[in-house]
């Protein structure tokens, strides 16, 4: 069950085991389409876009502070934002809904 490994590395052999949790890993579940969620915990420290707005693919719509660093969140596809869940300054928690769209 735990097969072991062979890593070559600059010039080294590291030998390593693959473990049981690793072997039991799922793939990430692509995020729905509709909603934009919070990668990280943080702070929102700007909102882009309002409801009603229209936005394409690639488009900043919150910037989240996460450990002295600025986020942006952008939009995966174009679409109309349906409603926003954050204000500046509030905290979020990893996967908290942040945008909706239509």
């Amino acid at each position: 069950m735990h097969d072991e490994h062979t890593l070559h590395v600059d010039g080294t052999d590291y030998r390593t085991r693959l473990s049981a949790k690793y072997l039991r890993r799922q793939p990430a579940a692509l995020p729905v389409a509709k909603e934009a969620r919070a990668a990280i915990p943080g702070v929102i420290w700007d909102v882009h876009v309002a409801p009603g707005a229209q936005v394409a693919a690639g488009e900043p719509l919150i910037t989240l502070e996460a450990m002295k660093m600025l986020n942006p969140l952008l939009a995966r596809q174009a679409g109309t934002v349906a409603r926003v869940h954050v204000r500046v300054g509030d905290r979020v928690v990893k996967n908290q809904l942040l945008v909706e769209f239509l």
